[in-house]
Parts: C-alpha cells; structure tokens; sequence
C-alpha cells in the first residue's frame, strides 16, 4: 500500500471516529456505561472495529485539586487546580501496513492551572522539592510528548524503539497514582530535571531492550539532552538546535513470580554528557561566591544510579487482582553537580480491600530528599558573605537540608473508565527550609478516559 493510500485510509478512519464518538448504539457500549473502558463508549460498535484493525485512539485526563488546610509558607487558605490532557493514538503497524511486530505512537498533551506548592506550601524563594500536584510543571502548555516507533525481532526478544520520548517512559518507570510527585513517575526526573526530562516533555532517543529470560532483560538508551525542548514555545520543536549533549541509561530489570504473585525489581545507571556546573566550587577553585564574576566550576558530565523495587505480596480469597503490595524507590545522584544527592521512598498500595468495592484501592507512602551539603554550605556563605542572618529579610538565602513527604489516598473506582482518589498529604520542612512549618494539605486526583 503506497503513503498516499495510508494516508486516504487513516483520514477516513478519522473521519468516521469524529462522526460517530456523538452517537449510540444498542449493539454496542454507549457514553457512560460504567462497564465500558471509555466514557464516550464503543462508537457505535466503531471504536472496537478501528481496535481490530490496528488503530486505538485515547483521549485521557487528570486533574488535581489541592488546598492548604494547615501549615506551609503561607497558611491564608486556598485551593489550586491543574490538570492535563492527553491525545493519542497507537498503531499496530503489522495490522495496518504488514510491518511485523511493529507498533507505534504518537501524543500531545496540555496542561494548564496553577500549584499549591509555589507560594502556600513552600518559601517561593527556594520552591518544594517535591509537589503536592505532580500534574503541573513543565510548562503550562501544548506539547508534542510522544512520537515513536517499536519494532521486536527474534521472537519477541529484541525489542527497539526509535523516535521522540522520554526516559522515563521505560527507564525507572513507575506509576503515577499518587498526586504528591514523590510518589509518581520515573524519580531520577524528578531530581535531575535539568538533563533528564520526564513526560509530557520529549527528546529524540533510541532504546534497545534485550530479553534474556522470560523474566529479565537489560536495556540501553541515549537521548538527546536540550534544554531548550523546556522553552514553552518549543513544544513542537523537531530539530536538534540547542542540543548540549546525551543522556546514556542502562537498566537491569527482573519480573519475578512470587507465590504466583507479580514483582519488578529494577536497578539502573545513568550518565550525562552535557556539561553541569559545580554546586559549591568557583571556576577560580575557591567556593563559588569568592569568586570575581561569580562564574562556577564546570563538569563534563554528571552521573547517578537507581533502585526499585515493587512486589505484591498477598491476594484476597485466591483472586490475584486484590491484595497488598510493597514498593520502594531510591536514587543516588553526582554530589559534585546535583541539588539533591539522594532520594528514598517506601510504600504500600492494597488493591480490592472491600468486597463490595473490589476495584478501589488504598496507598500509603513516605519519602526523603535530601540537598546536597555543598548546596547548604554555598546558601550558608552567601548569607554570612551579605551579613544577613534574618530569615524574614527579602534578601536572605533559605538554606536547605531535607523535606519529607508522606500521602495517604483512597481510589474510588467509579466505573472503568473515571478513578478519584481523595487523599491526604504531609510536607515537613517544605523545600528543605526548617523555618517554613510543616503543611497539611488536601488532595483529590481524577483520572479519567475519554
């Protein structure tokens, strides 16, 4: 089949997923049944023919509300909203062109509303390391996030993927259910966002992953590492302009079977080519406020390394789909670069705990970051170098050590296509800066599929 019939054919699927996402059918899933996997239901019968023959369209949506009930920097009492979009559609090539094992993807995304922890949860001069709405951030705006192609050869057992993505889509993967973002996503991204760029922002990339068992396999990456893809007016940006050097991550990952019960085990290694600057030491080699013009010591790279771990450990009356799992998650980043040297988070999720509301859930979490002592001691000089000693002083510099968060949410699962999970959050020492109080803060995140 030749581009320009792919093309005619792909426009008239389109065409017929627009018309009939307005209409119902009695043959089929209609908007808002509750057993149907979307809100818009089955399209008339439309949407699982399209399925069939290779296209699966999503539209997707999270939103989340948090408001202070006690604490922070700032404790006038408020709530703020964010929220995301996300528009995509998946192909299975080898049904459409007859590519075998091959599939691909594209997504764009929006986000748009403001966060609780900018100027109620933290000191907007430091800003919370972590967030009370993981939703917010990157960018309040319309964003290319995926577009890539998949291809396995050998059975399955070479599995490479081409195109513009982020790492943390399959390096240091993890899911997002919770709202605070210690305990959401890839959380290397978290922690060195300035090379490592987690979703909804994309780089070009390749990963080539190798399946040595039916339960482990190792992977390899390299990204490009541009800073300017985080410019808001570069959402859509293709080209390579800006690009300062490559992220290179390699990952172990091991999915065992305990008691007939799932488990993944990652540990992985990254390595950034780009240059970072010294958090403490000048260029000069004294510390870096001593030094004329303020310039600070550059680095060829930066570096780091991860661990996690998630098992579930109990079913509910022989039905594995319920039951309690365990998760961990600890990073470990350059001390000589990074902001924050190293991260570790505990928690569980138990899945189905009432019998009369099987599909709900319950998730409990704790995490620490701790900033880097050279960061301390750089924010300690400044301040000393200023001869100022107040807190309260516009111009004094918050020196930072380490912040705690904690989340307790339950998941409604309302039907199968909308979850809100209510949950409860605690920030102690918002930013790492002793003098703000600790903050209460309540949440509600709505995850939906259109």
């Amino acid at each position: 089949m030749n581009n320009k019939a792919v093309a005619s054919r792909c426009l008239s699927r389109l065409t017929a997923l627009a018309a009939l996402s307005l209409v119902g059918s009695v043959h089929a899933a209609g908007a808002f049944d509750p057993e149907s996997k979307w809100m818009s239901g089955d399209w008339g019968g439309a949407r699982t023919e399209l399925l069939d023959q290779g296209y699966d369209f999503s539209l997707e949506y999270v939103g989340e509300v948090a408001g202070n009930l006690h604490g922070g920097f700032n404790d006038d009492k408020t709530a703020r909203y964010s929220d995301q979009f996300a528009l995509g559609v998946k192909l299975d090539l080898e049904k459409i062109l007859g590519w075998h094992d091959t599939e691909a993807r594209l997504t764009v995304t929006e986000r748009s509303g403001r966060n609780l922890s900018n100027d109620r949860i933290s000191d907007p001069r430091t800003g919370q390391l972590s967030s009370v709405q993981e939703v917010w951030g990157r960018g309040q705006t319309w964003r290319l996030t995926q577009m890539w192609i998949k291809q396995k050869y050998f059975d399955g057992a070479l599995d490479v993927k081409i195109g513009q993505m982020g790492e943390g889509e399959d390096f240091n993967s993890f899911p997002c259910d919770f709202q605070n973002l210690a305990f959401c996503g890839s959380q290397v991204g978290n922690w060195v966002g300035d090379v490592w760029y987690n979703w909804p922002v994309a780089q070009w990339g390749m990963r080539v992953k190798y399946k040595l068992t039916p339960e482990f396999f190792a992977q390899i990456g390299v990204y490009e590492q541009n800073p300017s893809n985080l410019e808001t007016g570069n959402g859509f940006k293709l080209s390579g302009s800006g690009t300062k050097g490559m992220i290179l991550p390699v990952e172990f990952v091991w999915s065992p079977q305990v008691n007939a019960l799932p488990g993944e085990y990652r540990v992985g290694y990254y390595y950034s080519t780009a240059k970072a600057d010294d958090v403490f030491e000048g260029a000069d080699g004294q510390p870096q406020p001593l030094t004329p013009g303020g310039e600070f010591r550059s680095h060829s790279s930066k570096h780091g390394w991860w661990a996690v771990a998630q098992q579930q450990v109990t079913s509910r009356n022989g039905d594995a789909s319920r039951g309690l799992s365990l998760f961990a998650n600890l990073t470990v980043h350059d001390k000589a670069t990074n902001k924050v040297d190293n991260y570790q988070q505990l928690g569980v999720v138990y899945k189905g705990p009432f019998d009369a509301r099987p599909k709900d859930d319950i998730g409990f979490g704790v995490a620490r970051i701790h900033v880097n002592d050279d960061v301390k001691k750089r924010e300690q000089l400044v301040n000393d170098l200023n001869g100022i000693n107040d807190y309260d002083n516009p111009a004094f510099l918050p020196v930072q050590e380490t912040e705690y968060n904690a989340e307790l949410y339950y998941g409604v699962h309302v039907t199968n296509w909308l979850t809100v999970r209510p949950n409860l959050q605690y920030v102690k020492h918002p930013g790492g800066v002793d003098q703000v109080d600790d903050a209460i803060v309540a949440g509600l995140k709505i995850q939906s599929v259109f």
